[in-house]
């Protein structure tokens, strides 16, 4: 059994971070997102995968090499435009060839990983398996309808008027039988070849299509509010650990990782947080779910529930929350400007100003 990983695309919903990076390599805890989703593969039991890139291809090749570090043989797919997920499966095919194969898109996260499901799949051998989860905006998503026996009978994609809250996650198994599906598609009204509707081709000629609800934690990542919650999720699972330099005058409460070379001087850091290696954070507060990376200066300021990714620079703010600040950032107090009251009175008029 392969993987073939989604990892192109251009990352709309977190602009203007990804104008210069991939979203698949937005940190989570310090670490990609992508990278989630490759170990998740792997402790599957897989290990031949192929990543799908397209403009942002040499980022993603810095990122994860040659796969060795997951335990992985990586073969790199280039997909011209992001032109639709069966797309991605249509250059795949001479990778794929007639095995069996895991889609796993580079920006979701799955709580728990992938290897029940997994299992399930090779023990009974369906044409497809999918993961759905219940929405509250199922509209933008891929929908799937199930009748009485919880069987697959129907899936749109971004329905205006969904059947169901049941949403496709970005998992999706398949044998072989697919590449004959994607093969019978034309683009849809997004001018892009649809997963979606190469399942429901696999249904209407009477292959076997199954799926599983999932009551555990998924988020796709294409967003800040979303990129921020997945955050403070894995922030949850933190094992306490400073390698780096703390000195007498902070404070260090709860779950806080403290990485080597960083630096920690008359600051106060509530966990679960995470700083990154060569990090310096002096007379600050680093509050709860914050994720702090590598070379970064936060001095004389506030944050919390934020993301901070590597070499930024924040100094005597007050007070940053719920923000994503990308790599390079300097963020500083505007300067002051003169007050002053321009008035235009008449006579006898009173004035009182408080200043």
């Amino acid at each position: 059994m392969k993987a073939l990983v989604l990892a192109g695309g251009s990352g709309t919903r977190l602009r203007p971070i990804t104008h210069t990076s991939a979203k698949q390599l937005v940190p989570v805890a310090n670490k990609p997102v992508l990278h989630y989703a490759l170990e998740s593969i792997a402790d599957a039991g897989i290990n031949e995968v192929g990543i799908v890139v397209g403009d942002t291809q040499a980022e993603i090749e810095a990122a994860v090499g040659d796969g060795t570090r997951f335990n992985l043989s990586v073969t790199y797919l280039r997909q011209a435009a992001p032109l639709g997920l069966a797309h991605a499966v249509l250059i795949a095919r001479d990778y794929l060839g007639d095995d069996d194969f895991v889609m796993y898109l580079g920006d979701n996260f799955i709580v728990g990983g992938i290897n029940d499901l997994v299992s399930t799949f090779r023990a009974e051998r369906p044409a497809a398996q999918i993961l759905l989860t219940q929405v509250a905006n199922p509209q933008d998503f891929g929908v799937a309808e199930l009748d009485a026996g919880g069987r697959v009978v129907g899936l749109e994609e971004k329905p205006s008027k969904p059947k169901s809250d049941l949403a496709l996650v970005g998992v999706y198994l398949f044998t072989s039988s697919i590449h004959t599906a994607v093969t019978e598609l034309k683009p849809s009204w997004r001018g892009e070849l649809e997963i979606t509707d190469a399942i429901q081709w696999l249904i209407d000629e009477q292959y076997r299509v199954e799926s599983t609800v999932i009551c555990g934690y998924w988020k796709d990542t294409g967003n800040v509010t979303d990129m921020l919650e997945v955050n403070r999720l894995v922030l949850e699972s933190l094992e306490p650990e400073v390698s780096g330099s703390v000195d007498r005058a902070s404070q260090l409460i709860g779950r806080v990782v403290v990485e080597k070379g960083a630096v920690v001087r008359g600051s106060r850091i509530v966990g679960p947080a995470i700083i990154g290696a060569g990090t310096e954070v002096s007379a600050s507060y680093i509050g709860p779910f914050t994720s702090i990376a590598r070379d970064c200066r936060i001095i004389d300021s506030e944050i919390e529930y934020s993301i901070v990714l590597p070499r930024a620079s924040i100094s005597g703010v007050r007070r940053i929350e719920a923000s994503l600040i990308g790599h390079d950032v300097e963020v500083t107090p505007a300067p002051p400007t003169p007050r002053a009251h321009r008035l235009v009175l008449g006579d006898h008029s009173k004035v009182q100003i408080s200043s």
